[in-house]
């Protein structure tokens, strides 16, 4: 089968089309066809080199990709009998890549826990833009464990992940402050942000002059970690996507959160694909390409202020 990897690390360029045994659905999985896979800074990581120490016990070619969408075509009797799903279904599905386990690819197999069936009314672009950061936002909140009425920072509030908190925030009754770049306000408002902010220098007491006595929690999507953590109130919690190892002290938590311990978590996964159709989420694409143009996606990933996720496109089986 066709998939997209890299032999060495570097650049967008190094980015090429590899050829790989085809894999097949065993008891408990399922195979698909993939038509679409998102593209993520995850994949920017592996690719240049950043997760070199988590794959120094595979061999090349590494597969990127996490997020895909595309139809079943192999599923095993026992997933038939106990999740209902069958050949020809169109789904989505988020990969714990590793190797030459990636969604960059014509064929992945999943457990069946990963995947669920395609959101209504969606392309396979669309379906296939979404889950990564939107679990990985339903982890943040669910590791803050926050009460209806708190008041909640989220930094990077216009990005993937940032943008999928402030709207599953907005829909449990959290008081939402969302950072972001200006032209991101009326988007963020709109979407279920109670109060803007404007990122830049001085963004800790920034918030606290519109949240005096400090937030109950910050979902830190951008990194900032200990230039928001002054905003949190004493004994408040701050949840961050990548490993930090400073105390930010007052007795604030530090909540350490990876989406790859939620891959199987079918029903997290399936209450997200209903949020899509219920439009409590929004699915946004930056643009697309073949999958062949990989290293394009990844060029426009890199670029600040990018708004939505690029998604690689792969060709119906009957084109191939």
């Amino acid at each position: 089968m066709k998939a997209i990897g890299l032999h060495t690390y570097g650049g967008p360029e190094v980015l090429q089309a590899v050829e790989l045994p085809e894999p097949h659905a065993g008891p408990g999985e399922v195979r698909v066809r993939v038509r679409a896979a998102g593209v993520n800074p995850a994949d920017a990581m592996l690719r240049d080199g950043s997760l070199a120490e988590w794959y120094r016990e595979f061999e090349p070619p590494f597969i990127p990709g996490m997020d895909v969408a595309g139809t079943l075509d192999e599923v095993a009797d026992d997933v038939k009998a106990s999740y209902g799903l069958s050949e020809g279904e169109p789904v989505i599905g988020i990969l714990d890549n590793h190797g030459r386990h990636g969604g960059y690819s014509e064929y992945v197999v999943l457990p069946a826990e990963s995947v669920t069936r395609q959101p209504v009314g969606t392309s396979f672009p669309e379906a296939a833009s979404f889950l990564m950061n939107a679990l990985t936002a339903r982890s943040i909140l669910d590791a803050l464990a926050l009460a209806p009425g708190s008041t909640l920072v989220v930094t990077g509030a216009g990005g993937a992940v940032g943008g999928y908190v402030v709207q599953l925030a907005a829909a449990e009754d959290l008081r939402v402050v969302a950072v972001a770049s200006e032209h991101d306000e009326e988007w963020l408002r709109s979407h279920g942000a109670d109060t803007f902010v404007a990122r830049g220098e001085g963004i800790a007491q920034r918030v606290l002059d519109v949240v005096p006595g400090g937030v109950d929690a910050v979902a830190d999507s951008a990194l900032l970690h200990d230039r928001i953590a002054p905003a949190i109130r004493d004994n408040g919690k701050i949840a961050v996507v990548r490993f930090w190892d400073d105390d930010p002290g007052r007795g604030i938590v530090v909540h350490p959160v990876n989406v790859r311990s939620r891959v199987t978590d079918n029903a997290a996964i399936t209450r997200l694909r209903e949020q899509v159709e219920a439009g409590e989420l929004t699915l946004r694409v930056a643009a697309t390409w073949p999958a062949d143009q990989a290293a394009e996606a990844h060029r426009l990933l890199e670029k600040s202020g990018l708004r939505g996720r690029p998604v690689l496109e792969f060709p119906p089986a009957a084109a191939m």
